[in-house]
């Protein structure tokens, strides 16, 4: 058996975005979106994958797994780049998932985000939170959002990760990482202590719970820039979900606080697009009068997606939109993207009157 080092690297020679590992199976890449097995190995033992976790491990993931059977952790070499990683058991051995870390951050252009993030990111204050499934990009969105301040701004900047990803070296600003079990106790200690700082923009990896959630909108309300994630699939479900965290006799002023303090709300999803891999659509929210209005009346999510398909002048876009510009623009073909639309009709009608065969 190979160590984990040279499997990463022939992994990486493949260009392959996440690797799995598991026992009864050779070791699996994803190429593309595609899964495949990578050719010269065998079906992984027991042994082998306990083996591999051992040679990564750092010493909290150790632990942790030894007490719950899972652990997330980040593993890195010189060499080969940083990969985020996920150990858990699997019908009584060990499995795991590690998904490759580009180095440095893309341009939101070079992701095929819109022109009006740079707005989002120059902000002064409130809340950024980049939505969307396992897999569709949160953690590089984020980043670049992150690398535009850096560049562009002369911010103190404190990122709160579990695990850290992502690698901000000072460029205008000043850039301190914060890891989750490592550096700090958990994520809502580590929001309130760097409101007590120099502090002007927080990146929190994800909001998971409550405690989080209040820690994150508190120091939105305090001045700060707070950007982070959720796993959530657009924005009504994102405020929606938000607001569903706390208890019943909260949520009014809960309701109240995201009215003022979301700055946008970006939901996002990959799309299979050929040759050219995968291309991302992202729904955006910004916050305009419209906006608030929905936040503080809790009306259906269906208001709030014609508010963000007639604000494009706020920089707001919908799925729909932003998959009709891909279309458009010759980047994915209409069937691929006609299984994430709202609005297939209205979706079919305006590529016909754009030239598109449907």
């Amino acid at each position: 058996m190979s160590n984990i080092d040279e499997l990463l690297s022939k992994a990486v020679d493949h260009k392959a975005s996440d690797i799995h590992l598991k026992v009864g199976s050779a070791p699996i890449v994803r190429i593309d979106g595609e899964l495949r097995r990578l050719d010269g190995y065998n079906p992984l033992r027991p042994a082998d994958t306990q083996a591999y976790a051992e040679e990564m491990f750092p010493e909290r993931a150790a632990r942790e797994f030894e007490e719950t059977g899972s652990t997330d952790f980040a593993y890195g070499r010189h060499d080969l780049g940083r990969f985020r990683a996920t150990a858990f058991r699997q019908r009584g051995s060990m499995s795991l998932v590690l998904r490759r870390v580009v180095p440095g951050s893309q341009s939101f252009s070079e992701l095929g985000l819109p022109k009006s993030m740079e707005r989002i990111a120059a902000a002064k204050s409130g809340l950024v939170i980049v939505t969307g499934p396992s897999g569709s990009g949160k953690t590089t969105t984020m980043s670049s959002i992150l690398d535009w301040i850096n560049s562009n701004k002369g911010k103190a900047i404190i990122t709160i990760e579990d695990p850290i990803e992502v690698l901000h070296p000072d460029k205008r600003s000043v850039v301190v990482q914060r890891e989750v079990g490592v550096d700090t106790k958990d994520m809502a200690t580590a929001i309130r202590a760097a409101m007590r700082h120099d502090t002007d923009v927080i990146m929190v990896s994800e909001i998971s719970d409550a405690d989080v959630a209040r820690a994150a909108i508190d120091a939105a309300e305090t001045g700060h820039l707070v950007v982070t994630s959720m796993r959530t699939s657009d924005p009504a479900d994102t405020i929606s979900r938000l607001i569903s965290m706390f208890p019943e006799s909260q949520q009014k002023v809960v309701r109240s606080q995201l009215a003022s303090q979301i700055q946008a709300v970006i939901s996002q999803i990959l799309i299979e697009a050929g040759e050219v891999g995968q291309v991302l659509a992202c729904e955006i929210l910004t916050n305009n009068e419209r906006a608030q209005e929905w936040i503080l009346g809790g009306e259906e999510s269906s208001f709030l997606v014609e508010v963000i398909k007639e604000s494009g002048f706020h920089g707001m876009q919908t799925f729909d939109q932003a998959l009709l510009n891909h279309v458009v623009g010759g980047s994915v073909g209409l069937d691929s993207v006609l299984p994430f639309v709202r609005n297939t009709h209205e979706v079919r009608a305006k590529a016909l009157a754009a030239g598109i065969a449907v």
